[in-house]
C-alpha cells in the first residue's frame, strides 16, 4: 500500500488505534501538515517521500532540516503538537530530541526526520530513498513561500481510489 492509495491506517497497522476511525484525519492529511508546519518553522527544504511500496513498516518520510539544534528541537516539537492537534495523537517513539542532531518522531503510518544540516548532508536520506516518489505540497507560509508546491508527486493525485473530489 502506498501513501497515494491510503486514507486511513489500516486495522492492525502501529498507531491505528490513534489514526484509524471514520472521523480522524488521513495519513495525507497529517503527512501534508508535517511538512507544512516543519515549513512554516523555517525548516530547510522540507520533502515527503513516498516510502510506503519500498519500506512495509510505514507509508511516508517527512524530511527537514535546521541551521542550529535548537531550531531543530522546536521544530520537532511544533510538528508533534500540530500533528496532536489535529487528531494524528502522538508520536510512537520519539528519538534524539536531547542531541537535536537528528530527531525522529515515528508516528507509525509516517516518520518525521528534523536534522541539523550538516547532519542531513552526511546521511542524505534523500540520495538513499531516490527511487521512491516525493509528494508535492504546498507551503503555509504567505507571500514569501514559495510559488510552486514542492515535490513531483501532486499532493491531490494521493486521494484514494474510489472517492470524489
Amino acid at each position: 500500500m502506498t501513501l497515494a492509495a491510503t486514507s486511513a491506517l489500516p486495522a492492525g497497522s502501529p498507531g491505528q488505534a490513534r489514526i484509524g476511525s471514520a472521523d480522524s484525519p488521513s495519513i495525507r492529511d497529517l503527512v501534508l501538515l508535517a511538512a507544512q508546519v516543519a515549513d512554516d518553522k523555517k525548516a530547510i527544504d522540507p520533502v515527503i517521500l513516498d516510502v510506503g511500496e519500498a519500506l512495509s513498516i510505514t507509508e511516508a518520510f517527512v524530511i527537514a532540516s535546521a541551521p542550529n539544534r535548537r531550531q531543530v528541537a522546536m521544530i520537532a516539537d511544533e510538528v508533534e503538537a500540530a500533528v496532536k492537534a489535529a487528531g494524528g495523537g502522538g508520536p510512537i517513539s520519539v528519538e534524539g530530541l536531547s542531541e537535536a542532531s537528528w530527531v525522529l518522531l515515528d508516528f507509525g503510518a509516517f516518520v518525521v526526520h528534523v536534522f541539523l544540516d550538516e547532519t542531513r548532508r552526511f546521511y542524505d536520506l534523500e540520495r538513499l530513498w531516490r527511487e521512491v516518489p516525493r509528494i508535492a505540497w504546498t507551503p503555509l507560509r504567505g507571500p514569501e513561500a514559495d510559488a510552486e508546491p514542492h515535490g513531483d508527486v501532486d499532493a491531490t493525485d494521493l486521494q484514494p481510489e474510489g472517492v470524489d473530489r
